[in-house]
């Protein structure tokens, strides 16, 4: 059973930058799409960020320009890389990878907290 482990995650000051890690214990063949989404206390998850296999990108309007995702397909490891951090990106941060088979699997999530 693949797992995906995130990490990176902790306590920052607002306008502060973390990077998130994603990876999977064993290489999953044939990815189509990476991403990360979050949950904040009492709010629904929403989905941050996307990057497909042929690199194209999306991204939640609250984090445009201040988020940046990336994938390394051969290690089947996704990042996030969080600038200008505001006291709203608090939350848990969960990364999932999607097959083409139709397989996905998430993350357990990961506690960004940032300090206003």
């Amino acid at each position: 059973q693949v797992q995906l482990v995130e990490s990176g995650g902790g306590s920052v000051q607002a306008g502060g930058s973390l990077t998130l890690s994603c990876a999977a214990s064993r290489r999953i063949f044939n990815i189509n799409r990476m991403g990360w989404s979050r949950q904040a206390p009492g709010k629904q998850r929403e989905l941050v960020a996307t990057i497909t296999s042929d690199d194209s990108t999306n991204y939640a309007d609250s984090v445009k320009g201040r988020f940046t995702i990336s994938r390394d397909n051969a290690k089947s490891t996704v990042y996030l890389q969080m600038n200008s951090l505001k006291a709203e990106d608090t939350a848990v941060y969960y990364c999932r990878i999607g097959a083409r088979d139709g397989t996905v699997y998430w993350g357990k999530g990961t506690l960004v907290t940032v300090s206003s």
